[in-house]
């Protein structure tokens, strides 16, 4: 449910904002206003049910640092957050067309093949990556629904790509040919740049912070407040 919401936010706002805009620049700000107030929510409410687990690439991480003291998540559970996220992200494109109208399926046209787009990606995820693990590492992850938000909402600007930073919203845009679409032949390579992303985040967390402390009795760092995936996003 929760990725479902959050590709609606960002397609149905994103159709929204070209529907009201011819200016691209107002598009993208109307777009990524959006985005962050509903990921915020997203993940406030949703935190304690799920984890706020919106991202197949967080929830890899989040089973990768936690596999060796057994508290973390097991790799049938990734396997069915995975699937949870891909199929939320599809039915939200499809629900944003819907509501406006639109075909409900309609592949995207939308290229974003381009090598800096690929690079903007990777900067992206790791970003996003260093954030989450990092503020579960100085005990502030309850921070995190304000911070990954601010942090995805920075993104969409700072990067040539927008911030995607999420294979499931990725798969899931490219099921709708509007302003926040993506060609499905630009979905692999996308999603190619988001784990390697994933991955120096992770090696940037360790650099940072170096290695974790001992797991305080009871709850975990990451699952004191839980791994507070984003989406992430667009």
């Amino acid at each position: 449910m929760g990725s479902a919401a959050l590709v609606a936010v960002v397609v149905g706002s994103g159709i929204q904002a070209t529907d009201l805009s011819r200016d691209v620049g107002v598009q993208l700000l109307a777009n990524s206003l959006a985005t962050v107030f509903g990921l915020g929510v997203l993940i406030v409410l949703l935190g304690p049910v799920s984890g706020a687990h919106f991202n197949p690439v967080v929830t890899l991480a989040a089973w990768f640092t936690g596999r060796r003291d057994g508290e973390g998540l097991t790799a049938q559970e990734v396997a069915a957050y995975v699937l949870a996220q891909i199929a939320g992200a599809t039915a939200g494109a499809v629900l944003a067309d819907a509501m406006f109208g639109r075909p409900l399926v309609r592949w995207s046209t939308h290229d974003r093949s381009a090598g800096h787009l690929l690079l903007g990606e990777t900067v992206a995820t790791a970003g996003l990556v260093l954030l989450i693990f990092g503020l579960a590492r100085v005990g502030r992850a309850h921070v995190a629904p304000v911070a990954v938000a601010s942090y995805i909402g920075a993104a969409y600007w700072f990067t040539s790509s927008t911030s995607f930073a999420n294979p499931a919203v990725t798969i899931g845009r490219a099921f709708t040919d509007t302003f926040a679409g993506i060609a499905p032949a630009s979905v692999a390579p996308f999603i190619a740049a988001q784990v390697v992303g994933a991955v120096l985040g992770l090696a940037l967390v360790a650099a940072v912070f170096g290695r974790p402390a001992p797991a305080q009795t009871g709850t975990s760092a990451l699952h004191a407040e839980p791994e507070l995936a984003a989406p992430t996003l667009p």
